[in-house]
């Protein structure tokens, strides 16, 4: 048995990846009108980390070892969940739409491979940057048409500008991070460190700046438990593991298909139309993401002349 990733584990969990995290848009537009956003994030979080603890001791998984694997499964936590999670819906609490947000967040990719080129020592090759540079415009062509519309009848809150930039500088960081760190620390326990690391400092934020009151409405339990089960057990634990078998700038392009995901779902779910610019765009970025993500099929040996 070989090393050598299968066609359905380079193709299948990145796609699953993919689908399960543009849902959290949708969770997050059902569950955001009945509960402050920190103080959403931060009960999903905390409800997380115990389900996850819970679930690594009935497996008997391998457990953390020292303080160091703690201290840096926390400031992956703090990154990747309170940093990343918290201003995105942030920002869409202020009013910001989710195409905005997703474009500013969209440039993680880019960020990503600079940044492990410096830490990391990841090169990404002549034809990865192409497909970096297809995935912002295919993102582009996706939410352009309707940044434009919101542009031109609303001004967009600065505040919550800021806050996609946060969530875009920690993701980044938090990307990097975790591939640097995270790779010998165990999944499950790990994970839910970084779980509640994250709901601690949400808390307190909520704590100072609302009013940490929650409409526990259908919508919003249907929302919740999408949002804990599907996007925090399933979608993060399957980055975690593709960060452990791809590299930061790979994994990170995932990112570039879930606004073109989230339109389809949004056609599909909402009835909201998908532009045929927008279709443009989502073939754009699928091509983008397979020339980072797809490894080239190695050619045939050339026998030189003797």
């Amino acid at each position: 048995m070989t090393g050598t990733p299968s066609r359905l584990q380079t193709v299948g969990g990145p796609a699953l990846f993919v689908l399960l995290w543009s849902t959290g848009f949708v969770g997050a537009k059902y569950g955001l009108p009945y509960a402050p956003p920190f103080t959403f994030l931060a009960v999903r979080l905390a409800v997380a980390a115990a389900l996850l603890a819970g679930l690594a001791a009935a497996l008997r998984s391998a457990r953390m070892a020292g303080r160091a694997q703690y201290g840096r499964a926390s400031v992956v936590g703090l990154l990747l969940h309170a940093g990343y999670l918290g201003g995105v819906f942030y920002a869409i609490s202020l009013g910001i739409p989710a195409g905005v947000s997703a474009v500013i967040v969209s440039l993680q990719p880019v960020l990503t491979a600079v940044l492990a080129a410096r830490v990391l020592g990841e090169r990404p090759t002549t034809r990865q940057w192409l497909g970096l540079g297809f995935g912002v415009a295919g993102v582009a062509l996706v939410v352009g048409p309707g940044i434009a519309q919101n542009s031109s009848t609303d001004a967009l809150s600065t505040p919550g500008l800021a806050a996609c930039l946060v969530a875009l500088a920690a993701g980044t960081l938090g990307t990097v991070y975790q591939k640097r760190h995270g790779d010998g620390i165990p999944l499950l326990w790990g994970t839910a460190v970084q779980y509640a690391a994250a709901a601690a400092l949400l808390l307190v934020i909520a704590a100072a700046t609302e009013t940490m009151s929650i409409r526990w409405t259908a919508e919003f339990i249907g929302a919740f438990v999408w949002l804990v089960v599907v996007l925090s057990l399933g979608a993060v634990l399957l980055l975690l593991l593709l960060l452990r078998r791809g590299t930061a700038a790979g994994v990170s392009s995932l990112y570039y298909l879930v606004p073109p995901a989230v339109a389809v779902e949004a056609y599909l779910l909402f009835g909201e139309r998908v532009s045929g610019l927008s279709l443009i765009g989502i073939a754009v970025t699928a091509l983008g993401v397979a020339l980072v993500v797809v490894p080239r099929r190695a050619g045939p040996a050339v026998k030189l002349p003797r």
